[in-house]
């Protein structure tokens, strides 16, 4: 195969808000098409009218762009394949449609949807097809005159344009993921290919765009796999050669399952990609997790730059089984790329967190080295609001657990000593060296261990018993704030 030859495009419906599967396919696309140095395309599939969003296509653009998958091709472009809306097509699909009833591959159908559901009940099976079994029995060009037909068109009847699916017939094909694929027709029905509104039906308008896109090889979900011989035979009737499939495994859920939106929420995973891009997830970290869900390098490695996924994205490597989103996994992933950021470089990010918050931003000088002290200890950006609080408001209450562990009889004394010492420090002197060394001179000359003292101040400093390193964050906070926290917490702690 001939690297120049591979065309790939992400073709979602602008239902609602990328979900993360479909970034993954998005992704795998994306990698594919680099790896041979081929084109990736994004065509927005908008042929369903009735559940169009229509914040939807920026949605899903906004989303790439985070997410680093510039798409060569498509809406804003002026690629030679446009246009890359199908709404903007629809005049191509029929015209291929009105080919296949000349052909005698397609026919026009006239029931209603009252007519098909009575033909159900008549036969006692709500999934009873619309097939070779049972057109003959309905309103169709198969099965009335010619002039009924054109007597019905031309009085403006309702109507379909299916595939006839023909009877007892196997199609098959090799799936580049799942190899050998097989489908009984018996088990297809005849699809719609027109709507009576006049758009066409995603599996038309799909073979037609991949055709006249020159897509290579058409990546998918695996819940596209049976759609597959319906577009094989619009392939097959209309004298096409189709591209290589490829059809990807389903993101499951820890509980088992597909990852539906319930099942995730369950989870406390989140199913948009826009979700991940409100909470200030590291756009690599998704990339990095999600190529994981799937595939592999062959190699122990685990955090890999978009553009090492490139070099080494192999289909050959994409698992035929589920993969289970684990979302501890994906934080590790995160801390790992926040990690590599430097204070300076989180400073408008961690900015923009604060602000939302409502907490007035300190000057960046000291905001940076609030962040270089909570860099280590958060997962995401957003978590530094919650995180960093005790250092833009004093705590008015005092964890529970903490406060029972820390004040003792003799801590009010001990908080005392030390107030009174470090309020004797000149403002150079209110480091946290100095800080750390006042401590060990009061705990000296008590006669008491480390944490008589350091626990207790902590938790009057901070609320909690936990946190970054104490000293240094004293220093930040600065002087007077931590003689008044002192005095708070000698009033209020006890």
């Amino acid at each position: 195969m001939s690297t120049s030859q591979v065309r790939v495009r992400f073709a979602p419906s602008p239902t609602g808000r990328l979900h993360i599967g479909g970034l993954r396919t998005a992704l795998y696309n994306y990698l594919f098409a680099r790896h041979h140095k081929g084109t990736f395309i994004l065509r927005i599939e908008d042929t369903d009218q009735k559940r169009y969003v229509e914040e939807a296509e920026q949605d899903i653009t906004e989303s790439l762009q985070w997410a680093g998958l510039k798409y060569d091709e498509g809406p804003g472009t002026d690629g030679r394949y446009g246009p890359y809306r199908q709404s903007e097509r629809s005049e191509r699909y029929r015209t291929y449609a009105e080919q296949l009833v000349e052909n005698g591959h397609a026919y026009y159908a006239f029931d209603t949807a009252e007519e098909i559901e009575a033909m159900r009940d008549k036969a006692g099976d709500a999934n009873l097809k619309y097939d070779a079994q049972t057109r003959g029995r309905m309103l169709n060009s198969l099965t009335l005159s010619e002039n009924e037909v054109k007597e019905r068109i031309d009085r403006g009847d309702d109507y379909v344009i299916r595939l006839k699916v023909p009877h007892g017939e196997n199609v098959q094909f090799t799936d580049i993921v799942r190899g050998p694929v097989s489908f009984e027709t018996e088990m297809l029905d005849d699809q719609v290919l027109i709507k009576s509104d006049g758009l066409p039906t995603y599996h038309l308008a799909n073979v037609v765009d991949d055709h006249e896109m020159e897509i290579s090889h058409v990546i998918r979900g695996e819940e596209w796999l049976s759609s597959a011989p319906k577009h094989l035979l619009l392939y097959s009737y209309l004298g096409w050669t189709p591209p290589e499939m490829a059809h990807l495994p389903l993101i499951m859920s820890p509980a088992g399952g597909k990852l539906s939106k319930r099942k995730a929420e369950e989870q406390g995973i989140m199913v948009n990609t826009a979700d991940y891009i409100s909470h200030r997830y590291e756009p690599q970290a998704l990339i990095n997790f999600l190529a994981y869900l799937g595939w592999n390098p062959g190699d122990d490695r685990e955090l890999m730059s978009l553009k090492e996924l490139c070099d080494e994205f192999d289909l050959g490597r994409v698992s035929k089984s589920g993969a289970v989103f684990d979302i501890k996994k994906l934080t590790w992933y995160n801390e790992q790329y926040l990690r590599e950021r430097t204070a300076p470089d989180l400073l408008p990010d961690v900015k923009a967190v604060l602000s939302q918050a409502g907490i007035n931003l300190p000057e960046d000088e000291k905001l940076t080295g609030i962040i270089e002290l909570l860099k280590e200890r958060v997962s995401v950006v957003s978590e530094f609001a919650e995180q960093g609080a005790f250092f833009f408001s004093a705590p008015e209450s005092y964890e529970e657990k903490a406060l029972k562990k820390a004040w003792k009889e003799q801590t009010p004394e001990l908080i005392s000593s030390y107030k009174e010492r470090i309020l004797k420090l000149d403002d150079a002197g209110f480091n946290a060296a100095q800080l750390k060394k006042e401590l060990e001179t009061v705990i000296e000359e008590f006669g008491v261990g480390f944490g008589k003292l350091m626990l207790p101040l902590r938790v009057a400093v901070t609320g909690s018993g936990s946190g970054p390193d104490l000293f240094a964050s004293m220093e930040l906070i600065g002087k007077q704030e931590i003689i008044e926290r002192l005095e708070y917490a000698l009033n209020n702690a006890g």
